[in-house]
């Protein structure tokens, strides 16, 4: 007749949690930390409530794409933040001539 402490967590917890451990990039320990339940207990609900191969399937489909995507979107946005710098740094250059 032990006191062990049980909760029961909500079903769209359980694949929530299962499904952001999958997703993230930190072990699943950790994750498991985060949320505040055993690692044993996520490792549980990943198995039960996640289909890694479809996950990791879907994913890596979907990856491919985005990344392609998302490397495009980040070289223009770094080719203007470059722009706005240099044009900055000249600014700033010829500003602390005036005021002399």
């Amino acid at each position: 007749m032990s006191n062990i402490n049980r909760n029961n967590y909500p079903l769209e917890f359980k694949v929530s949690s299962a499904q952001l451990a999958v997703d993230s990039d930190q072990p699943v320990a950790q994750t498991a930390r985060d949320l505040g339940v055993n690692h044993n207990t996520l490792h549980n609900w990943i198995a039960k409530y996640s289909d890694s191969n479809q996950i990791n399937q879907k994913n890596m489909s979907n990856n491919k794409a985005s990344c392609f995507e998302e490397n495009k979107l980040l070289k223009k946005e770094l080719a203007l933040v470059k722009q706005e710098r240099d044009l900055l740094k000249k600014a700033a250059a010829y500003f602390a001539k005036t005021s002399q």
